[in-house]
């Protein structure tokens, strides 16, 4: 989706690297993340200020090859290691599909998948992913669980003004983002993580230079170039605005896929509240980057299957703790797939009210 911006500004995103650079491990001698390039601390500093979604002072960074890695990073950081049982993992359902995997994959005895936050009643110390707005279903979450040993990690990977309303700076002591959601350079594979206690960063850089020894200074140094742009755009009036360009094109999309939805008479779609945003400096509903289409059969109704028949690719509602009625479909494809999506949306029908 976000191509058409991108080769709309030409070559101001290029950037040249020497032969002759990038040839040490080390990045900034100074930094807490030795492998951090400055100019991507500057850039990632600055444009949270710009878009006041979350608030840096104060806060370590910590750069990972995407956000995966820094979820890894975060579990091992904040997990014990004088208990005689792994910690237990939870997020409330319906949650981003990759979290059982990425705390269960190495089957490490420090931390294990234990489900649906909303159900657990487990005594002891926890961790909790709280996504939000959240993956799949782009609902602003809180946590779920209550307990005063729970550690918690925003994945706040979509808290960007074209997809929801920036109502306050968060300031939690684990946030992640990606440059994958923020503008669409998933291939750039660049993720930060802010982070308020110094031995937790420790931790998650140490975590880091163990698996991978740090994170490509190209990629740092592209994504850098990345971000300043976009903080330029929502700076200088002669420039178009990333958020506001990106915010069009997402209200488009949810604008059409909800007439489709209400004339086929098939599905659900979530609704969201109009939210006051900082950013915008006006009220806004929230387009997510994925939707969450609900089918009215019974609870035996396989959305997917169903969907699948008429060559629509979805995610079950099952990867994320939900039941097959579910399924989780990308907003952001390239505007041919998207037309194509909802054309083929459009032969499914429901049943009428005729008698």
């Amino acid at each position: 989706m976000y191509e058409s911006y991108w080769r709309k500004m030409g070559n101001k995103c290029d950037i040249t690297f020497n032969g002759d650079d990038s040839l040490s491990y080390f990045a900034n001698g100074k930094s807490l993340c030795w492998f951090l390039e400055s100019k991507l601390e500057e850039q990632i500093k600055r444009l949270h200020n710009v878009v006041e979604n979350a608030i840096v002072d104060d806060y370590y960074i910590v750069v990972g090859t995407g956000s995966s890695q820094l979820m890894q990073a975060a579990l091992y950081a904040l997990s014990p290691t004088d208990q005689l049982e792994p910690i237990s993992v939870v997020s409330a359902t319906p949650f981003y599909s990759s979290y059982p995997e990425v705390t269960d994959f190495v089957k490490s005895g420090l931390h294990k998948w234990a489900g649906d936050a909303r159900t657990f009643e487990k005594n002891g110390p926890f961790i909790e992913f709280i996504t939000s707005p959240n993956n799949p279903d782009g609902v602003v979450r809180e946590p779920v669980v209550n307990g005063n040993q729970g550690k918690l990690i925003y994945d706040l990977a979509y808290y960007w003004p074209q997809y929801t309303a920036i109502t306050s700076p968060a300031n939690h002591d684990v946030m992640l983002f990606t440059i994958s959601k923020c503008t669409g350079h998933a291939g750039s594979r660049i993720g930060w993580a802010l982070v308020k206690d110094k031995e937790v960063a420790k931790k998650m850089t140490k975590f880091i230079e163990i698996s991978t020894i740090g994170v490509s200074k190209e990629a740092q140094l592209r994504a850098a170039k990345i971000l300043e742009v976009v903080s330029d755009s929502c700076l200088d009036p002669k420039m178009e605005n990333f958020f506001e360009y990106s915010q069009s094109l997402m209200s488009d999309r949810w604008k059409r896929l909800r007439q489709v939805v209400m004339d086929n008479n098939f599905f659900v779609l979530q609704k969201y509240p109009f939210q006051y945003c900082l950013f915008t400096k006006d009220f806004c509903e929230s387009h997510p980057a994925f939707a969450w289409l609900i089918c009215k059969g019974g609870e035996e109704e396989d959305c997917q299957k169903l969907l699948k028949e008429h060559k629509i690719h979805t995610r079950s509602g099952r990867r994320f703790g939900s039941d097959l009625r579910n399924v989780r479909i990308s907003m952001l494809s390239r505007d041919e797939d998207f037309n194509i999506f909802l054309k083929r949306l459009t032969t499914i029908r429901g049943p009428t009210n005729e008698n």
